[in-house]
């Protein structure tokens, strides 16, 4: 696809692609337990009568819309349809509590509330309820148990009738780069969500600049994508929505994290936006599968890993001997893996977090491209990307076209560009203290190496400095931690103290295991009370301080009675902990590791 098909705003980017895509695939999901497509035609035909619907319903220029619904091709259709009505898309998290939506509601402004699912909206029409000021509910499935609403409430079905019959509207021809697009709220690790003002020139600019990116690779029409991160963050809203559909490529939605593994088969994608999370999970059932195979398999699969990762340090310079028993294995161990992923992938494209370095060495030695890259909501996301076939692990590569990156005297990475947001909605505080004279101060601390290369050593205010002076790295300490198979979650925590002490969640699967050999009810509550389970925990926990230096090594820890979650508020939508949330909510447990030594 051309890169003449980018235009000033999103909504004529997205009919320069369907005026040369037309009746080619677009939008595939499931149905009846197989995958069907929407082609470029029809999902062009249902935004324009989404899009009339909007402007029947009183939706006017700059009116936000909020959005609520799992990834889906009515996601797809509803965001741009906001677009070409002249609206701005609000995204919200499905995971979102009554008073999660009654703030974004109210703090938005938001006229028109679309909700996919009537389970979706046991959450949402509470706070309708409470702030008011809506025009209409719009559900993107047909329900049967309409809720009573002083608003017009109407199904998909029903709202494109409406569409149909009702006055054509396109708002692009008035659209510039400077309108804005949507408001993303940050999912917040703690206090509540901004909301980041993105421009059409915003995502764009990141579209460009990936574009620019993965041209070794050749992406375009003949590529797919796999989506399954929330479309309500901005990684998958740019990477995994709006850059696919400016290259003409297909996007398959996911059932759900789940159904990962049978969806990437089906799928066959080409190109994988994911979260380290999903990465570290994957490798933990692929180690967990590789243990119960046992025998020669084991150990072909340890020799080809153990090899890759050779090929990788030594930038592919083996010896001859090794390099034929490599190039042997790839087509024996590799393929097989590369298979369970599909068999296609040119990019598996890591974002939203640091990547720990092992886990990309696991993938990388595998014969699977990790391409690890950084970003923030602020800046449309991304920021920086590696290269494919140039690919470092330890860094998070250089940045995009278009994008300035900095230092500062302290350390903390400074972003200018096009891609920096216009600021937060109804916060001219914080905007002005994260954007000065040009530079976004993304609260990262990195360097730059010698290639021009983004390194990113932890998060500004994260930074834990011990009772003696020391800085230390959580995320680093915890990404360590987490290579052992029995460790499931842990955060880490010391500021200001003499050393460091830990909240540790065991592995899910592993506890399930053993609670199938000992007859036991699968309940992190009862299996921690069981000594040989603790002792389990406590030799993973030995292994890792093995690894660690004198500083960083975790001298007590708490295993934990139950998961971090997004349910129980202890985790982002995007996986990420909740720092000040966790550490709020269990400070007694965090104050007894320092008086007891439990």
């Amino acid at each position: 696809m051309s890169s003449d098909a980018i235009a000033d705003n999103l909504v004529k980017t997205f009919h320069n692609v369907v005026a040369n895509e037309g009746d080619r695939p677009f939008l595939w999901a499931k149905k009846d337990g197989a995958y069907a497509s929407m082609s470029w035609n029809e999902v062009a035909r249902d935004v324009s009568v989404i899009a009339n619907a909007l402007y029947a319903l009183g939706l006017e220029k700059d009116d936000r819309v909020l959005l609520v619904s799992e990834n889906r091709p009515e996601w797809f259709i509803s965001d741009v349809a906001v677009l070409k009505a002249g609206g701005i898309t609000v995204p919200a998290y499905t995971t979102n509590t009554v008073d999660g939506h009654s703030f974004l509601l109210e703090h938005s402004g938001a006229v028109i509330a679309i909700c996919s699912s009537r389970s979706l909206a046991n959450r949402l029409i509470p706070a309708i309820e409470r702030t008011g000021g809506l025009k209409a509910l719009l559900f993107l499935d047909e329900i049967e148990d309409r809720p009573r609403l002083e608003i017009p409430v109407l199904t998909w079905r029903e709202t494109l009738e409406l569409g149909r019959d009702s006055r054509s509207i396109d708002r692009s021809d008035e659209l510039g780069k400077d309108d804005l697009a949507c408001f993303i709220y940050t999912s917040g690790t703690g206090g509540q969500p901004k909301g980041v003002m993105l421009s059409h020139g915003n995502i764009l600019a990141n579209v460009r600049g990936a574009r620019e990116l993965l041209k070794l690779v050749h992406v375009g029409e003949q590529d797919v994508f796999l989506s399954f991160l929330p479309l309500s963050h901005s990684y998958e809203h740019t990477a995994g929505q709006f850059f696919p559909m400016s290259v003409g490529a297909q996007i398959y939605y996911a059932e759900g994290v789940e159904a990962l593994s049978g969806n990437l088969v089906e799928a066959r994608p080409t190109v994988l936006p994911c979260v380290p999370r999903l990465y570290e999970v994957l490798r933990a059932r692929i180690m967990a599968g590789v243990k119960r195979e046992g025998g020669m398999k084991a150990k072909l699969f340890n020799m080809a890993l153990e090899l890759g990762k050779q090929n990788y340090e030594t930038g592919g310079r083996l010896s001859p001997g090794k390099f034929i028993l490599h190039r042997v294995l790839d087509r024996i161990v590799r393929k097989k893996v590369r298979e369970r992923f599909g068999g296609r992938l040119k990019a598996m494209v890591s974002g939203g977090a640091p990547l720990n370095f092992e886990v990309g060495l696991f993938f990388q030695a595998l014969g699977l491209p990790v391409l690890q890259g950084y970003g923030q909501t602020e800046a449309s996301p991304v920021i920086s990307a590696n290269v494919p076939g140039r690919a470092s692990i330890e860094t998070v590569g250089p940045p995009l076209a278009g994008v300035e990156v900095r230092i500062a005297d302290d350390g903390e990475i400074l972003v200018r560009g096009e891609n920096v947001m216009k600021g937060y909605w109804r916060d001219d505080e914080a905007t002005a203290a994260t954007i000065i004279d040009g530079w976004l101060h993304t609260g990262d601390i990195g360097d730059i190496d010698l290639h021009g290369r983004l390194r990113i050593t932890d998060r500004k205010k994260d930074i834990i400095v011990n009772s003696g002076g020391d800085n230390i790295s959580p995320q680093r300490v915890e990404g360590i931690v987490m290579l052992e198979p029995e460790i499931g979650q842990i955060l880490v925590y010391g500021d200001k103290r003499p050393y460091l002490v830990a909240l540790v969640v065991a592995d899910r699967e592993i506890s399930h295991a053993f609670a199938r050999q000992h007859g036991l009810e699968n309940d992190p509550a009862i299996l921690r009370e069981y000594p040989e389970f603790r002792d389990m925990v406590a030799l993973a926990m030995k292994r890792a301080n093995a690894n660690l230096s004198t500083i960083e090594r975790i001298r007590r820890y708490h295993l934990m009675h139950e998961p971090f979650t997004v349910d129980n508020g202890m985790m982002t939508p995007t996986l990420k902990l909740r720092r000040p949330i966790i550490i709020e909510r269990l400070s007694e447990t965090i104050e007894d590791l320092y008086k007891s030594g439990k």
